[in-house]
């Protein structure tokens, strides 16, 4: 008797208890789903779609004919205590959006603690990633990253977003839109200076996929002579923040330093970094300065 991805043997049994899954789709290049992510759409009892007409066009391709129910932003908290409900039933739902993983910049999050706080099963079914494929073909660190989601809408809102992140040390992603990557670029040049390194990462897994790392202005310019690469879905990976020659410090005493950021005041932590190291108070200070500012 063979068991399959459910856990459900090959005569179809129940299961004594139900399951939430999350399921990575294709971003763009429907080969990347994998065999597990297909079998587990076809077996489970329901799949909750952030849109259903558009997973409707995927799971025609794939051959999946599992009843689809809407659970996007504007609904998630209506809807997600009945599917806890269906679950604790023994129904196995599938959890997908739009494309890629959910939960990075997609809805769900509210479902999949409900069900924590039930004591349901949570399975991740891994897979395509927007944010992920950006990093690893970026030819930034990505050793330490922070992912920041869509960048905001409004002028204002930009600049402030940006400037709030000025002196983040780690490799930043962001999402933007095609109609905004002009401006937003603009204002990523103001705020990080334009010799920044940037990757833009455009239509990622499409035929029209682009990849591209220059400084913040060479990429503005590039941008904006080239209509075609202000179409499709856009993620930005920017080059952390790097202190000036002279301000840097050693990676003992960074490493010092942060850690007692955690738990003291910026003046104590930059006093016991100096006496635990020998380091000159002023770049402690700055470099501490630097990071309180980042956060």
């Amino acid at each position: 008797m063979v068991t399959n991805y459910l856990g459900k043997t090959d005569n179809n049994s129940n299961l004594s208890t139900g399951r939430l899954y999350i399921v990575a789709t294709p971003i763009g290049n429907l080969q990347d789903i994998s065999p597990r992510a297909i079998a587990v759409l076809k077996q489970v009892d329901r799949i909750a779609a952030e849109d259903t007409r558009h997973s409707g066009h995927l799971l025609k391709e794939l051959d999946i004919n599992t009843h689809c129910i809407a659970l996007h932003e504007h609904n998630e908290r209506q809807f997600a205590e009945k599917i806890i409900q269906q679950i604790k039933e023994g129904s196995n739902i599938a959890l997908i959006s739009d494309a890629g993983t959910p939960l990075v910049s997609d809805p769900g999050y509210f479902l999949v603690k409900l069900a924590h706080q039930a004591k349901i099963p949570v399975t991740p079914i891994p897979g395509p990633s927007a944010l992920i494929a950006a990093l690893s073909a970026a030819g930034v660190a990505t050793d330490r990253f922070c992912f920041e989601g869509f960048i905001p809408t409004k002028k204002g809102a930009r600049k402030t977003f940006y400037a709030q992140r000025q002196k983040e040390p780690r490799t930043m992603v962001f999402y933007e839109t095609p109609h905004r990557i002009v401006e937003s670029l603009k204002d990523l040049c103001e705020h990080f200076g334009e010799q920044r390194r940037v990757v833009l990462a455009r239509e990622l897994t499409k035929t029209f996929e682009t990849i591209r790392n220059d400084t913040a202005q060479s990429l503005l310019e590039w941008v904006t002579a080239d209509s075609n690469q202000q179409r499709g879905e856009i993620v930005l990976v920017v080059q952390g923040y790097r202190a000036p020659e002279g301000e840097t410090l050693s990676e003992e005493t960074e490493h010092t330093l942060r850690i007692l950021l955690k738990e003291l005041s910026l003046k104590q932590a930059v006093k016991l970094t100096v006496d635990i190291t020998g380091e000159k108070k002023k770049k402690i200070y700055n470099f501490a300065l630097a990071l309180k500012e980042a956060e």
